[in-house]
């Protein structure tokens, strides 16, 4: 026979590990006994070179969805809801080593990843405000930078005054939190924060 076997071919070696890519879908409690699951989105298998550092796994990881991600891993004695963040080379060869305790023998190392859109880094967070939403009532006499007249109470025809007491300049719709992304909902945000 010329060439490698098909056995040869086919078994991983132990230099190289296998993610399990999960993205696009979410985290959601199973119906009868309540335990979390992965639903929808795209599961993929990667394998790397054991050696690869996070940046160039990062940028592996980015191709095999079509965007930058952010990585977080289930450690192979845990259930979903305990994913670890991995941010560094450090965090990676401590993933690494986990797997190898648990995993027997080396070469049939799976690891459970889950991508997800980037968090805003802390740079981004201080970033100047967005520009001030258009004011587009007609009953507010006074000029302010946000838009806050359809929020604001206005005074019942019996003159009380609603709920709300804060005047209209006090109240910003800039402060309003912005939306959260359509990645995931629910349980995956807190698993995620």
């Amino acid at each position: 026979m010329v060439g490698p076997s098909l056995n040869t071919a086919i078994k991983p070696t132990a230099t190289t590990i296998k993610f399990l890519c999960s993205y696009g879908g979410k985290i959601l409690p199973r119906f009868p006994d309540r335990k979390l699951r992965y639903l929808g989105g795209e599961t993929r298998v990667l394998a790397v070179d054991r050696s690869i550092s996070f940046s160039e796994l990062l940028l592996k990881l980015g191709e095999l969805c079509g965007t930058t991600v952010s990585l977080r891993c289930q450690l192979p004695s845990e259930d979903l809801d305990a994913l670890v963040s991995i941010t560094s080379d450090e965090d990676l060869s401590n993933l690494i080593k986990e797997y190898d305790k648990a995993t027997s023998p080396p070469s049939s190392l799976k690891i459970r990843a889950f991508l997800s859109p980037p968090k805003p880094t802390r740079k981004s967070i201080s970033s100047p405000l967005p520009p001030p939403i258009p004011n587009y009532s007609t009953s507010s006499s006074k000029s302010s930078s946000c838009s806050t007249s359809s929020l604001s109470p206005s005074h019942t025809p019996t003159g009380t005054t609603s709920r709300f007491s804060a005047p209209a300049s006090d109240v910003c719709l800039c402060q309003i939190s912005p939306p959260v992304a359509p990645f995931g909902t629910g349980i995956v945000e807190a698993l995620f924060d």
